[in-house]
């Protein structure tokens, strides 16, 4: 029964590792773009601003097209309102006794005379209703025309910075990625390392059964054997934590398992010339095209503030149906009326100037703010292309001293067997074999990142990566 329980167990956890292999999800470079550029939230967020900037345009649209109102009311008099009037009863009083006095058809009675005074009367009627159909349409505004076509530019603006966002989220998902293949290609290379001192310990062992090699030479080959074991283990460990920083880059579960697939090699890019490289900053760059947009906004804003100088006309129609009754048998009545509105601000205590200055200063502020960003990516520029040269140079020398220490390996090892050579020799060969392909490998990695940051500056970007449904 033990021994049962025993076979179960084995066969859950060889079944548990089948089932994780089959569930982990092969990663190349472009699935884990593709990945980052629909979870990243830079990107959601300017893709809402882009959103929100099209439908500015669509409003700034909209106030060029006519207005049409609507309105109706109904209002029922609890309490009539009244207000101060001339008593009528006693001015027709008096106006008849002087008719009849004046005519002598009566004796003249002065106390026939009533008082004038006034009285609270009511002239409004309990129920009335009103309804009312207005219409107006811009003729002629330059605030509207110049409002469209700023908002068209905010338009642009975020539309940039969408791509910049996309631009940067592309780059540091390449770092990334490449990050982690270094990280896996260098554990292989330990690994490998760590077979070659088990393979020496063996061939040592071996021989000191023969009685050809002293004991220290087998002591020797096992220290070397334990002292690489726990740098695996670190680089088993470095390589775990790489891949889940790659995981939270891409907006990826912790839970979920990922391979990743591609290499690090070595291709000679065809880089433009430095000149060309730097005007590409200038045109190309997503952040500075943000900042060119930006400034054509200030100007427009600026073309704003002078529409304020220039008139608006506009026609407008009415029609209005109204009634009122005190018993809802209402005497309706209707009126339509036709025109045209001309205004124009003629003073507003300088608003519209001071206003202007403060544009034209966010303009200034802006080209400074261009100028000092072209200086600073153009410097950042200069410094990539030097580091790239100067590293492929190195790259070429380290490939020829991979080869060489493989093949000084290799002899170390037959000196060895042959009784020519010592275990210090094959341990030095083995650490120089080590720490050149890891050279080398460091130096590709560092090629690659200096691509893709020339890339990032010179506003290099495949296109497939900005047609991307974000959501």
């Amino acid at each position: 029964m033990k021994k049962l329980t025993q076979t179960t167990i084995i066969l859950a956890l060889i079944s548990l590792v089948f089932v994780q292999n089959i569930y982990s999800r092969e990663l190349t470079l472009d699935s884990a773009i593709s990945i980052a550029l629909v979870n990243n939230n830079d990107i959601r967020i300017a893709n809402l601003e882009l959103d929100k900037a099209n439908a500015s345009v669509k409003e700034a649209y909209g106030y060029a097209y006519p207005s049409v109102d609507f309105s109706t009311q109904f209002s029922h008099f609890v309490e009539k309102p009244k207000m101060p009037f001339p008593d009528f009863g006693a001015m027709l009083n008096n106006a008849v006794y002087g008719v009849l006095f004046k005519e002598n058809v009566v004796v003249e009675d002065k106390s026939k005379f009533l008082p004038m005074e006034t009285v609270l009367q009511s002239f409004a009627l309990a129920n009335s209703y009103s309804t009312t159909l207005s219409m107006q349409q811009v003729l002629f505004s330059s605030t509207v025309f110049k409002g469209i076509g700023s908002s068209g530019i905010y338009q642009q603006i975020a539309r940039e910075s969408l791509v910049s966002k996309i631009s940067n989220t592309v780059a540091n998902v390449k770092k990334a990625f490449y990050g982690a293949l270094l990280s896996r290609d260098a554990l292989e290379i330990t690994k490998q390392s760590f077979k070659n001192a088990q393979d020496n310990l063996a061939s040592v062992k071996a021989i000191q059964k023969q009685g050809m090699v002293a004991d220290y030479d087998a002591m020797k080959a096992e220290v070397q054997v334990e002292n690489i074991r726990p740098v695996v283990m670190q680089m088993e460990t470095n390589y775990e934590m790489v891949l889940n920083n790659l995981k939270v880059l891409l907006g990826m579960s912790q839970s979920e398992e990922i391979n990743l697939t591609g290499t690090i090699n070595y291709n000679v890019a065809s880089l433009s010339d430095d000149n060309t490289l730097l005007d590409q900053v200038k045109t190309n760059n997503p952040d500075i095209k943000t900042l060119n947009r930006k400034r054509d906004f200030d100007e427009a804003l600026i073309q704003l503030d002078i529409s304020q100088y220039y008139p608006t006309i506009a026609a407008f129609g009415q029609y209005s149906l109204s009634g009122s009754s005190d018993d809802f048998d209402f005497q309706n009545y209707s009126q339509a009326v036709v025109g045209l509105n001309f205004s124009i601000n003629l003073f507003n205590g300088f608003r519209t100037t001071h206003r202007m200055e403060q544009s034209k200063i966010n303009v200034l502020k802006t080209d400074e703010s261009i100028a000092m960003a072209i200086n600073a990516m153009q410097a950042q520029l200069k410094t990539k292309i030097t580091e790239i040269k100067k590293i492929q140079s190195n790259i070429e020398a380290q490939e020829r001293n991979v080869t060489l220490a493989q093949k000084t390996y290799e002899i170390a090892q037959l000196r060895y067997k042959n009784g020519t050579g010592n275990q210090l020799e094959v341990e030095n060969a083995d650490m120089a074999l080590y720490q050149a392909k890891i050279n080398k490998l460091q130096s590709v990695y560092q090629y690659i990142t200096l691509l893709i940051d020339i890339d990032q500056l010179t506003g290099n970007i495949d296109k497939k990566y900005l047609k991307i449904k974000i959501y």
